[in-house]
């Protein structure tokens, strides 16, 4: 039987995905095994743990004899990535929409609020943050945990990749995205919300620069 992960273990994991997400952490990023084991107090055997936990989810990468660097995912798999998405995000939406409820297009506008916020203070980690949670969100509101799982993995691979190449602006169109797929969503307009989500998620994709080049950030910056 699968032992569950220890707290320590999953606080670390949680930790790092999340500086991934919030765009704290750059793609290329090593991560220093002793670096983490001191920064979380915590023995070098539990980081490993959570290491392996994160290349699992494709967020690092390990390399023998030179350790764990945060994935910088070529444009192939960014294209990939946003495939699937658009697979599986054109079926939420369909789903979603046949089971919507006035509580469930309340949950989804108190979560547009958060963004224009957040875009509005030009707040650029809780920004990118708070637009990929807006189609989690979606996800935790079907009821279905596998899916909603599934998304969050993708979502913040999606995260890394706008972080490597995603041009300036495309954040507040996002937003506005969000609104307009709401509106169908509420007025039960399956066919309009499917094709907005679609529409969205190419937008995105359609937002990144491939030959853009990527800074890399410092772990303890990243951490603190």
């Amino acid at each position: 039987m699968r032992r569950m992960d220890s707290t320590p273990t999953r606080q670390i994991v949680e930790a790092l995905t999340r500086a991934v997400v919030e765009h704290r952490l750059q793609p290329g990023t090593k991560l220093a095994e002793q670096k983490l084991a001191d920064h979380f107090g915590v023995s070098r055997t539990l980081v490993r743990q959570a290491l392996f936990q994160l290349a699992q989810r494709h967020l690092i990468t390990l390399e023998p004899a030179r350790g764990a660097f945060v994935a910088a995912p070529t444009v192939e798999e960014a294209r990939q990535v946003f495939q699937v998405r658009r697979m599986l995000e054109t079926q939420m939406v369909r789903e979603f929409v046949r089971t919507v409820t006035p509580a469930k297009v309340k949950a989804l506008r108190e979560h547009i609020a958060q963004e224009k916020n957040a875009v509005d203070t030009y707040d650029t980690s809780s920004g990118v943050d708070v637009l990929g949670d807006f189609h989690v969100r979606m996800a935790e509101l079907t009821g279905n945990e596998v899916l909603a799982h599934v998304l969050r993995d993708l979502v913040a691979r999606s995260s890394l990749i706008t972080l490597m190449y995603q041009r300036a602006g495309a954040a507040q169109h996002s937003q506005e995205e969000h609104v307009e797929l709401v509106k169908a969503i509420a007025a039960k307009d399956e066919k309009r919300a499917v094709k907005l989500m679609e529409d969205h998620l190419l937008h995105v994709e359609e937002s990144l620069a491939f030959d853009r080049t990527v800074p890399s950030h410092d772990i303890a910056l990243a951490l603190a």
